[in-house]
């Protein structure tokens, strides 16, 4: 039994509804141990260092996610690749696949660390970002930038593991170092007084164990690919159909990205309680958003596998099956918000004002996360096809038409002389907008059906 859940799973047999439900636990409970990294983060700045603190990491997030689109676009491609292969049986592909992707994440990781680490304090000052917080941005980022190897190389080899149908190993790991990092998190900052710099350090140290364990799980698979420097060596057809798959799913991150770091120069004109308010938001965010992106992960392995197998019946069926699974979960997780939202802002800080101000703004998000639910359904289904470019389109049309837009377009025209600014609630209103267009949209261009045609040749 214990060797059943460390196997790759066949998802092409049996009822779809519970190969998805089985296959999305163990990765919704590794996300949440994920999310919890960020989390731990975000209690330990705010109980031991301060509200200044805790804005000062919530601050460096937008630019974090910018620089980790190159590893998201390489473990999207890496992903459909592998379990499309992998219904199909081709252990040749399925090696030079494994291999290609190990080694163009290397390769990404020097460029980055080389480029971006130079440019951290010019582009944090570019965004209005207080002085007071400063200082602990450029610490964090930093710190960040130079270990990104750890975080890059476990969302790409977890993306690999999870394409062979294995979500539970890639639990494990993840437990295993969410463990670590709340052990240094509390010890860097509560004993050794190492403030933000001890925060970014225990997560990077956390997340490079995880990437190991990670790699020692592949290379314990060759009864399923062959894992060698042969298949290391870049093969131009595999990097290119890597480059061509992942690439799209990588500018949608930069893309939502770069809109929260446009968003991010306008949240940073209402000043550190509202910087603040925004990161427990976030933080509340991510434990919400978890079931979405489990379900569409999961559904992302479900579709390659049944399109390398050529069961387009199969695929759809696991569509709507799937989808209906996730917009119940994300229901009962808008209830509970609702109802416990107050509760779960106050872990976060003891400032009753801030409190106060992040329950307000997180039930103008609430039911956007139902939205959410098809969007990230309906999204991998069409990437595990082979379509990246559709998703990719939407996210451009909901993030620079939409949400950028309306966030500026609310500030402007609720100014006044007690809000020189305009309503702070712009930044919230412009991200359920773009969610609820997001769903329609992600609804529309499925049920159109062109994402049959784009699989794996």
């Amino acid at each position: 039994m214990l060797k059943k859940l460390f196997a790759p799973t066949d998802m092409t047999v049996g009822s779809p509804w519970k190969g998805i439900v089985m296959f999305t636990l163990p990765m919704l409970i590794g996300n949440i141990a994920q999310q919890l990294y960020s989390t731990v983060d975000s209690i330990v700045v705010g109980k031991y260092i301060g509200d200044n603190a805790l804005a000062s990491v919530g601050s460096t997030l937008p630019i974090l996610n910018m620089l980790l689109v190159l590893f998201i676009g390489i473990s999207a491609g890496a992903t459909i690749m592998v379990s499309q292969y992998f219904g199909a049986r081709n252990r040749e592909s399925l090696s030079f696949t494994v291999g290609n992707s190990i080694t163009v994440t290397a390769i990404a990781c020097l460029l980055l660390i080389l480029v971006a680490t130079p440019l951290i304090r010019p582009v944090l000052i570019l965004l209005n970002t207080p002085d007071s917080i400063l200082e602990g941005c450029v610490d964090y980022l930093t710190i960040s930038l130079v270990g990104i190897a750890g975080m890059a190389y476990y969302n790409i080899l977890s993306g690999i593991i999870r394409g062979l149908g294995d979500s539970f190993s890639t639990l494990i790991y993840l437990l295993i170092a969410t463990v670590i990092n709340i052990v240094l998190d509390i010890y860097f900052v509560a004993s050794l007084n190492m403030g933000v710099a001890g925060v970014a350090l225990a997560t990077v140290i956390a997340q490079g164990i995880s990437s190991v364990l990670c790699l020692i799980k592949l290379s314990k698979m060759t009864e399923y690919f062959d894992f060698g420097f042969r298949c290391l060596k870049p093969k131009k057809s595999f990097v290119v159909t890597l480059i061509r798959l992942g690439l799209p799913s990588g500018l949608t991150q930069a893309i939502f990205s770069s809109a929260m770091i446009v968003v991010q120069s306008l949240t940073n004109q209402f000043g550190e309680l509202f910087i603040a308010a925004n990161v427990v938001i976030m933080r509340v965010d991510g434990f919400a958003m978890m079931p979405n992106f489990s379900f569409g992960t999961s559904l992302t392995t479900y579709a390659g596998q049944n399109v390398g197998a050529g069961l387009y019946d199969r695929v759809s069926k696991g569509a709507k099956q799937g989808t209906l699974l996730a917009v119940l979960c994300s229901s009962v997780i808008t209830g509970a918000i609702l109802l416990f939202g107050k509760s779960l802002m106050g872990v976060f800080t003891d400032t009753a004002e801030l409190v106060e101000m992040s329950y307000r703004l997180m039930k103008i998000l609430a039911v956007g996360y139902i939205a959410v639910a098809v969007t990230q359904s309906l999204s991998g289904i069409m990437r595990g096809a082979g379509d990246t470019m559709t998703p990719m389109w939407i996210s451009l049309i909901t993030t620079v038409v939409i949400r950028v837009p309306v966030a500026y377009g609310i500030s402007y025209l609720t100014r006044t002389a007690e809000l020189p600014v305009g309503r702070c609630e712009c930044i919230q209103i412009s991200l359920l907008a773009s969610w609820v267009l997001g769903a329609l949209l992600t609804l529309l261009f499925y049920r159109l059906g062109k994402w049959k045609t784009k699989a794996i040749q």
